[in-house]
């Protein structure tokens, strides 16, 4: 065989493809393109697979981000917590609200943050933690929520990466103010586009987040705040709610590939994802770390092997986030994982052939 892709979306449409025409169409016909009875039942079938009272359907992971932080009232002055390895909207939505964002570097066997490192950044003007279960691996919820409640602190959860995971036995979405998802289409539940969502237990923050995503409208009178037009597509809720009934199944498939990759790669000198106690990966990418990963990948460009580089720049590193950081600021662990750090091929319908491939070039390559 020659080449194996990263990801390949059209494998999963095709076994489903029946399914998802029908529900496509469906939209079609009935000319309900906006929020609507798609989107509501979407929601409502999300929110009881998540184990929260509800969810909430917006345009894009970004945005429920945005509207979770602005329906808590954080903006200019105050201070939010979060990691320096992420991808870039776990940070640019406290910026874009006008508050701070305050850098924490990652945890030693891990990308997600290290709640040990928190204390030292904590102001009187942190108002909140925004900690990101980074590719589908739930972060130290215990700790954080420790903080949060000694501190006072909200905490707003990005869970863009990360539908299905669970921390101690539980779904996230339930452990915080906000939950927030992505429906990217390279997530483990993924759209026909953009599409995010976010979930909560609380009936004045699901009413003031609904608010939010409809520029502040409450029915047709006075508006109190200004929101902004961030609604789901009732396309995106159609082809969501079928894939939803497909996740649990996606999920061990990920999984299992990726309990492979581990025994494919195990004794050799690269670093693979950890399966912590009482946390359920669902492994929205398996990344590996590894000395010369650079040099590794033009033996994978050469194969036709498919690969993703998350993040070859931590926050800190970026010219718009610099006025944020301080002189002592050093994040050692984050500038190391941006170096080293390697997304394999992995997806549900990935083939142990496939599999064999990118391990035996691993090996290859290892051996010099």
């Amino acid at each position: 065989m020659s080449g194996v892709p990263f990801l390949d979306l059209k494998r999963q449409y095709l076994k489903i493809k029946p399914e998802l025409d029908q529900a496509v169409m469906r939209v079609v016909d009935s000319h309900a393109f906006i929020l609507g009875p798609e989107v509501e039942a979407f929601e409502s079938e999300i929110a009881k697979y998540l184990g929260v009272k509800y969810a909430i359907g917006v345009a894009s992971g970004t945005d429920a981000l945005i509207l979770a932080l602005k329906a808590l009232g954080i903006g200019p002055g105050d201070e939010v917590i979060t990691s320096v390895f992420s991808f870039f909207s776990s940070a640019s939505v406290i910026s874009w609200l006008g508050a701070k964002p305050v850098f924490v570097d990652i945890e030693p066997h891990g990308f997600n943050l290290d709640p040990e490192q928190i204390a030292d950044k904590i102001t009187k003007r942190t108002r909140a933690l925004l900690p990101v279960h980074l590719f589908g691996e739930p972060a130290g919820m215990d700790a954080l929520a420790r903080i949060a409640k000694e501190k006072n602190l909200y905490v707003v959860e990005d869970a863009c990466q990360a539908i299905g995971s669970e921390f101690q036995g539980k779904k996230l979405g339930g452990l915080s103010p906000f939950t927030c998802y992505s429906f990217y289409p390279t997530k483990v539940l993924g759209g026909f586009g953009d599409g995010g969502l976010a979930v909560t237990d609380s009936e004045p923050l699901f009413q003031k987040f609904s608010e939010l995503r409809v520029h502040g409208a409450k029915g047709s009178g006075d508006r109190t705040t200004i929101g902004i037009n961030s609604r789901l597509d009732a396309l995106q809720a159609a082809v969501l709610r079928v894939k939803l009934k497909y996740l649990d199944r996606w999920i061990k498939q990920r999984r299992d590939r990726a309990k492979r990759y581990r025994e494919l790669l195990s004794g050799l000198p690269v670093g693979l994802p950890e399966e912590k106690p009482n946390r359920k990966h669902t492994y929205n990418a398996f990344v590996i770390t590894l000395d010369g990963r650079d040099r590794l990948l033009e033996v994978f460009k050469q194969k036709g092997i498919g690969f993703a580089l998350y993040y070859p720049r931590p926050f800190h590193q970026f010219s718009c986030f610099k006025p944020f950081l301080a002189k002592s600021d050093k994040f050692p662990r984050a500038e190391a994982a941006s170096k080293k750090a390697l997304a394999l091929p992995l997806f549900p319908e990935l083939s142990d052939e496939e599999q064999n491939l990118v391990a035996a070039t691993i090996k290859d390559f290892l051996k010099g």
